[in-house]
């Protein structure tokens, strides 16, 4: 089979020339985060960040020599942090400690803008997504993939035949079971003990060919090195129903190598959802006139200084006198006005005419 192994999510590369036109068939660029420095091997260069379904890439904005390929299968931790300096301010800055080739390998990025509104959480927000579908990824050996007698189909999986009485050959005396194509992987497992099965995604399938055993003609599958190099083996009665499985499974295969499902699916998080714009119609018009003649009469209580020169004392100030409604003493009301129009927040015929 021509299929070339899925390498980006399982190792680290450095400095891949055009790095962009690297992205394999079914990899999607999930995230773009731009003025992104790559602080610990390439300090003062801009970069761009990118965040897809299988690996984080940066490479330099200024040279297509220097660039990074981070796959998440070699993520240990991820974390955040704040960074101040005198240079950039306060900003943020990604920590990623990893291992690939037998080595350990610790990369910063940092946000070179610092009202940047795109931020790093949407990095984790991919990466737990990655973490949590490995079924589309990975051959899985007695996992909880089938409930009462059924397969939990993942999302976007869809079955396309579902064959009963078909016998695993990894043990002498074989087991009966039920063996399950659909556009992502092919699964079988057993009738009468449901934990024991096998899922194994089409993307870790090294040949499919039918070959003669001791049990007569069987379907044989070999995994990749990845999977295990595992060789499994099934009885499928009679032959021409074996063979129309090889074919089906030879067709789902080659579809599924040109347009690869990696298990990701991420959906961006809305922006902040502005409300609707208000139509004509929707405006309440309110009625201020009487807020307005309190405020004006206030305002030119305040600006006349001459108001009430009749009550001014030697110091020039107003001598106080005692209020009844109010209860104490205070400084002579400015002629023209009352106590009324300067205490009152809302005119009486104004809070009268909104209680009709």
């Amino acid at each position: 089979m021509n299929q070339k192994p899925v390498w980006e999510d399982r190792e680290i590369k450095f400095d891949i020339s055009f790095i962009v036109k690297t992205i394999r068939s079914g990899e999607k660029i999930l995230e773009i985060l731009d003025s992104i420095e790559d602080t610990k091997g390439n300090l003062g260069d801009r970069g761009r960040l990118l965040v897809t379904n299988l690996r984080i890439i940066w490479y330099s904005v200024t040279s297509s020599r220097f660039s990074l390929s981070i796959g998440f299968t070699c993520v240990l931790t991820m974390n955040t942090k704040t960074v101040v300096s005198k240079v950039r301010g306060t900003t943020q800055a990604l920590h990623i400690l990893s291992v690939g080739n037998n080595s350990r390998f610790e990369f910063i990025f940092t946000n070179l803008t610092a009202n940047n509104t795109k931020h790093f959480s949407t990095i984790f927000d991919i990466y737990r997504l990655y973490q949590a579908s490995f079924l589309y990824r990975e051959l899985k050996l007695r996992s909880a993939i089938v409930s009462g007698g059924q397969l939990m189909v993942l999302a976007q999986e869809q079955v396309f035949n579902t064959i009963s009485g078909v016998w695993n050959l990894s043990s002498d005396q074989g087991n009966l079971g039920i063996f399950i194509l659909s556009n992502v992987r092919l699964v079988w497992f057993a009738e009468m003990n449901n934990s024991f099965n096998i899922s194994l995604p089409y993307m870790q399938i090294a040949n499919v060919r039918i070959r003669e055993s001791k049990y007569g003609p069987a379907l044989v599958i070999q995994t990749l090195e990845t999977a295990g190099s595992y060789v499994l083996g099934f009885r499928i009665d009679p032959q021409d129903k074996l063979t129309d499985v090889y074919k089906e499974l030879l067709s789902l295969h080659s579809v599924y190598t040109e347009t690869p499902m990696f298990g990701v699916f991420y959906e961006p998080k809305p922006d902040t959802v502005r409300p609707a714009t208000e139509s004509i119609d929707d405006i309440e018009e309110l009625d201020q006139s009487g807020a307005g003649e309190i405020n004006s009469k206030f305002t030119a209580y305040l600006a006349d200084s001459d108001g009430a020169q009749g009550v001014l004392g030697a110091d020039g100030r107003r001598r106080p006198v005692y209020c009844k409604e109010l209860g104490f003493a205070m400084e002579a009301i400015k002629e023209g006005y009352t106590l009324k129009d300067l205490w009152e927040v809302v005119p009486s015929s104004a809070t009268g005419s909104s209680a009709m």
